[in-house]
């Protein structure tokens, strides 16, 4: 199957402007730096990594909300970065975005009738008659009352607030929905049930995902394919299943030791994996593998002088170290991996 969107060489720097001698330098913030990925029609690819790796940053110019520096982005064989008013405006109809925080992403100001026809109007579709009946047959779909159309976001909770977000994503009926962290500022209950409610539109609409999240647990409950990323690259990709059960990168596997079992016995036994050192900074990142600096099993000079390609370490799975499916990966270890994802 042709992929939906494929990203290839996907680079954003910024520049750097706090102080006189550092922009003389031309020092950059790499927030992403060379990344490639697909998406199938139909899909859910999961990206994952603890906050300022560039997982918000890539999504946003996917959907040209920042510019890219470098690389290419194709949705539907067309070329996103060479699109120009109309046709970018065109593009933005199949390609919609999810926001993290529902408290700042509304407009205090206009009612959820306007928040959600704003994009209908913009478009030129409808007329007012119909706009207003598609926001509230799409207010019935995210579970709000119809009758809520002209209520303001600040007497909703949270999630009803995302869920509004979500009706406004949908309004144009779009084939891929970017969602950035959209359960993150949710209580967790709240989180189980938006995670429900954007699978069950997945099968109604056809639509295809790129969901971005730092929650492994939430990955895995929505995602076909996860891709890992530590200080703008992606440092492993490959199925859910895979990366949970056989971590083949030392990052994936801290990041999965840490994440609680719901058993107390079972938790107790499990070994953590705990970096050393902070994350270094993105305007300097460190030579060769960027993880090379916590890694618990770098090699000297290796790690630090190469930089690890991804490579296939299985059918579908690549991961990007020098020492994939070389290393043992002990049990203890692995147990809490296996628990979750056999759960």
């Amino acid at each position: 199957m042709a992929a939906l969107l494929e990203v290839e060489g996907l680079i954003k720097h910024f520049p750097v402007s706090q102080g006189v001698f550092l922009s003389r330098l031309g020092k950059t913030v790499k927030a992403v730096d060379n990344i490639s990925f697909s998406v199938a029609p139909g899909e859910t690819l999961g990206v994952v990594g603890e906050s300022g790796c560039g997982k918000s940053t890539t999504g946003r110019c996917i959907i040209r909300l920042l510019e890219p520096t470098a690389g290419k982005i194709h949705f539907e064989d067309t070329d996103v970065r060479k699109l120009r008013g109309k046709r970018l405006k065109a593009f933005r109809r199949d390609v919609q975005f999810i926001f993290q925080d529902p408290y700042a992403s509304l407009n205090p100001r206009m009612t959820f009738g306007e928040i959600m026809s704003e994009p209908l109007a913009i478009h030129g579709i409808g007329t007012r008659k119909e706009r207003q009946d598609r926001c509230k047959e799409m207010l019935q779909v995210v579970g709000l009352n119809p009758e809520h159309i002209n209520r303001y976001p600040h007497e909703f909770s949270g999630g009803q607030r995302q869920r509004v977000g979500i009706a406004r994503a949908l309004m144009l009926r779009p084939k891929m929905i970017v969602c950035d962290e959209p359960v993150s500022a949710l209580d967790v209950s709240i989180q189980a049930q938006i995670i429900n409610l954007l699978e069950e539109l997945q099968q109604e609409f056809g639509l295809t995902y790129l969901f971005i999240a730092h929650d492994l647990a939430v990955i895995r409950h929505i995602c076909d394919r996860v891709a890992v990323m530590y200080l703008g690259k992606v440092v492993e990709l490959g199925g859910w299943r895979e990366v949970y059960n056989t971590p083949n990168h030392p990052y994936t596997q801290s990041l999965l030791s840490a994440v609680p079992v719901p058993d107390p016995e079972k938790q107790r036994k499990r070994a953590r994996i705990i970096l050393r050192g902070d994350v270094p900074s993105p305007v300097d990142p460190p030579s060769g593998c960027r993880f090379h600096t916590r890694c618990p099993i770098a090699q000297f000079p290796i790690c630090k002088d190469e930089e690890p390609l991804l490579r296939q370490v299985a059918i579908g799975h690549q991961a990007a170290c020098h020492f994939a499916k070389s290393f043992p990966i002990s049990e203890d270890k692995m147990l809490g991996t296996h628990l979750l994802a056999n759960s």
